[in-house]
């Protein structure tokens, strides 16, 4: 099946964590909380991994729990997604999938891939290809 749902971001706090190996973008880790609406209904809670500097751009990685109902099922799960964004702020090497054996209740079982995009005007969206069994 594929759904889709815009999201905010409700919450964004860094890490004070810092690296001994300096490179020439900063690397920094986060929390970040996200509420979803449409098909996609619930919220989020992310570690949010990155080495970027608004200058060169960089990459992402996230590790995300997601928790509320998808086309009316509710549970459970965890996905994983990485992106590069150019200075210019365009996205590209995208990579997103859905954790094998992470879902509960009646997204138990779920599986597939996904998407964010980004609107032009700045609204967020995510997209999945699932399966559920």
């Amino acid at each position: 099946m594929d759904t889709t749902s815009t999201f905010i971001v409700t919450e964004f706090t860094p890490s004070d964590q810092e690296l001994d190996v300096e490179t020439a973008l900063p690397t920094g880790l986060a929390t970040i909380t996200k509420r979803f609406s449409g098909a996609i209904e619930g919220h989020s809670q992310a570690l949010f991994c990155s080495a970027f500097d608004p200058t060169h751009g960089g990459t992402y990685v996230t590790l995300e729990s997601f928790g509320g109902q998808i086309d009316g099922r509710h549970g459970t799960f965890s996905f994983a997604h990485a992106a590069s964004t150019r200075a210019d702020g365009e996205r590209e090497d995208g990579w997103f999938t859905i954790v094998a054996g992470s879902g509960t209740g009646e997204l138990a079982g779920i599986h597939g891939t996904g998407d964010i995009v980004i609107d032009a005007n700045g609204t967020h969206h995510l997209t999945l290809s699932y399966e559920i069994g």
